[in-house]
């Protein structure tokens, strides 16, 4: 059963375009991110927080396919061809329709040459309770349930997709992460979500990993989970990292998970999200400012979703436009904290 709101789950499916720029000063920025490299022209990698894992800077979400009713074929074509061109990060989740099952059936055969991520939350068997979803059996029984969806027997990260800070105080759904670590389902665990309730997981130190909203229109996890989660050596996952692409529109947009950070860009009014800078698609265009802001911030990878086959290899290749200038960078902190007033939380 699925009662999470495709407001809340479905990835924008707006081209990145950033592309052409050199690393500048890599080995300083390569040092705050942990074992951050690049091995020739591969996507830049870095260290996966106390997991040890390497992973790529940008990785693939799989809402979108499972919300847009993708076809296999498509899914099949995207995911391989991502995969060929350095993808070894998938993140999905037990409520995105039939993205887990589109997963394994395009590249289950390839299991080895990525790292799976799902989420647990949204489900729960016929008969039960909602609440059922958040307690030590439901959280086990849904991870169950991914592992024969993803046809795997075990995941490397399964995450607790944004329960409240008074769920995750009653602490059922993170044993049932726990004793799932301790079978062997899951190598790692996480907490996927923002602002009160990412702040406890991260104070909690029971979780590996944070999934939590980074970007131009979505700063408060900057000061509030990032610095304590680096800390902790967590590692962390950015979602929305390009802010839905919001600067497509020109007027507010029907879908209401963007309308949020419409409504704050606006505010905003960055030189580069408006124009024609809105509309380049190098560097220095707003999907190039965008994501570039979002990868110098203390993430190890950003999770996008794409139903274009050829999207993944693309934005791949413009991660390596780099970080901003000092002067860039500043600019968009101060813009914010500026502009943004409190009720401003981080975006689920």
């Amino acid at each position: 059963m699925n009662d999470f709101s495709r407001r809340t789950l479905l990835q924008s499916s707006a081209a990145l375009a950033v592309g052409g720029l050199s690393w500048r000063s890599l080995a300083a920025h390569a040092a705050s991110n942990s074992a951050s490299s690049i091995k020739g022209d591969t996507i830049e990698h870095r260290t996966f927080g106390k997991t040890g894992l390497s992973i790529a800077v940008l990785g693939f979400g799989g809402a979108e396919i499972g919300y847009e009713n993708t076809d296999q074929k498509t899914v099949d074509e995207l995911l391989n061809a991502a995969l060929d061109a350095g993808l070894d990060v998938v993140d999905t989740a037990e409520c995105y329709i039939n993205s887990e099952e589109q997963i394994a059936r395009a590249i289950g055969r390839r299991r080895k040459e990525y790292h799976l991520f799902t989420k647990v939350g949204h489900w729960v068997p016929d008969g039960q309770p909602k609440d059922f979803a958040w307690t030590k059996d439901g959280v086990l029984a849904s991870i169950e349930r991914s592992l024969k969806r993803l046809n795997t027997d075990v995941l490397e990260l399964v995450q607790l997709h944004s329960c409240n800070v008074d769920i995750l105080k009653r602490g059922e759904c993170i044993e049932g992460l726990e004793a799932a670590k301790k079978a062997g389902k899951t190598r790692f665990i996480g907490y996927s979500g923002d602002s009160a309730a990412a702040s406890f997981a991260v104070e909690s130190d029971r979780f590996d990993t944070l999934q939590t909203s980074v970007n131009i229109c979505d700063q408060q996890s900057i000061e509030l989970t990032l610095p304590l989660a680096k800390e902790k050596n967590m590692g962390v996952i950015a979602k929305r990292p390009i802010a839905n692409a919001v600067w497509r529109y020109d007027a507010p947009p029907a879908n209401d998970y963007h309308s949020e950070y419409y409504s704050r860009l606006q505010k905003l009014n960055y030189d580069f999200a408006k124009g024609e800078r809105a509309k380049d698609a190098g560097p220095e265009g707003a999907a190039g400012i965008a994501l570039r802001f979002t990868l110098m911030q203390h993430v190890h990878t950003a999770i996008v979703g794409t139903s274009n086959p050829k999207r993944w290899a693309q934005n791949a290749g413009l991660t390596k436009a780099g970080p901003l200038t000092d002067a860039q960078h500043k600019s968009i902190r101060e813009t914010w904290k500026n502009a943004s007033p409190e009720n401003w939380v981080g975006q689920v």
